[in-house]
Order: structure tokens, then C-alpha cells, then sequence
């Protein structure tokens, strides 16, 4: 079964995120109290470039099997410690296609494509990028750092909320970065 194991928040624009109890989602907006809570685009990055674009990044999803992962290589990553918002365990988050709506307690969540991972990443925890972006067998760039997704029904999110998927009518697209 698919579920939250953490939440989290932080209000201001700091790489990782301080989790706690539960996260309210507001439609079209992203988590209550974040940063990158926005219509518009919030990642001060894509501000620089265009402040008018759609905000496709309103919430960040991460996998724990990822962390699990990162430890057996020597890397400690705690929930929120990468800057998301919502971590799952039972679910393979960077398999589902674009448009992929999940459903996680009260809320509703379109998914819009891969976290592109930065350089932060290695600030955090030295050598950490090469492992959430690597390359794949074709020479591709393959984004482990999580999935985007838009708020398209709002509503309470917290630790062991079950997570329902429906997946979007085919042809099925992958999720690129966003």
C-alpha cells in the first residue's frame, strides 16, 4: 500500500524543509506556510527567467526507498532534508506518467514531471548529486530527486494518509523536468 511517511514546510527559500504533524494543500496554490506556494512560479531560479510562468513545482514528492537507498551508500537524507514536501513509501513516484492524479488524504495532486536536481544538492551532502543524476545506459539524464506536482483539490495531507492513483487516459507520457 501506498502512504505518507512525513510532511513538511518551511517558509522561507532554504533547501531542505521542516517536517511536521500535517500540510494543508490549497488548489491551484501548493502547501500552506511554503515558499513555493504560488499560482506563478516560486523557485527563484525560474523567477529570474519568467515571473509570469505557471508554477508546475507546487509540491514536491520524494520516495523513502530513495533514502533507504542513499544509506546503504553512506548518505544520511531525513525526510524534508531535500526540500520536499510530501514523502511516500509503496510507491515508484518517477515510473507514473504526466498527468497522474494521486490522491492523498483529503487532497488531489496532478502530477507534472521530475524535480530537476541541483547543485544545492551537493552543499547538502558532498556527492550526493552523482547519485540523484546520473546517466543512463544511453547516455540520458536520469532525475532521481522526486516528482512535481499541482494542487487541483486542496485539503489536509499528514503521516500515513493512504495514497490513491489514477492514472491519466493513454498514450501515457513520460514525466520530463519541470
Amino acid at each position: 500500500m501506498a502512504e505518507v511517511v512525513a510532511v513538511a514546510r518551511d517558509a522561507a527559500h532554504r533547501f531542505s524543509k521542516t517536517p511536521c504533524p500535517a500540510i494543508v494543500l490549497i488548489a491551484g496554490e501548493g502547501v500552506e506556510g511554503d515558499a513555493h506556494r504560488g499560482v506563478t512560479v516560486q523557485h527563484r531560479s525560474r523567477v529570474a527567467q519568467d515571473p509570469t510562468q505557471p508554477n508546475l513545482r507546487q509540491v514536491h514528492l520524494l520516495s523513502a526507498e530513495l533514502f533507504d537507498e542513499l544509506a546503504e551508500k553512506g548518505y544520511e537524507v531525513r525526510p524534508g532534508d531535500m526540500g520536499e514536501n510530501i514523502t511516500t513509501r509503496g510507491l515508484d513516484l518517477l515510473g507514473l506518467p504526466r498527468g497522474t492524479v494521486l490522491g492523498i488524504g483529503e487532497a488531489r495532486l496532478e502530477v507534472t514531471g521530475l524535480r530537476n536536481p541541483c547543485a544545492q544538492i551537493s552543499g547538502f551532502r558532498p556527492g550526493l548529486l552523482s547519485e540523484v543524476l546520473r546517466r543512463g545506459p544511453d547516455g540520458t539524464l536520469v532525475r532521481r530527486a522526486g516528482i512535481m506536482a499541482v494542487v487541483t483539490q486542496g485539503g489536509a495531507v499528514s503521516p500515513g494518509d493512504a495514497i490513491s492513483v489514477h492514472l491519466p487516459a493513454a498514450p501515457h507520457l513520460p514525466l520530463e523536468r519541470v
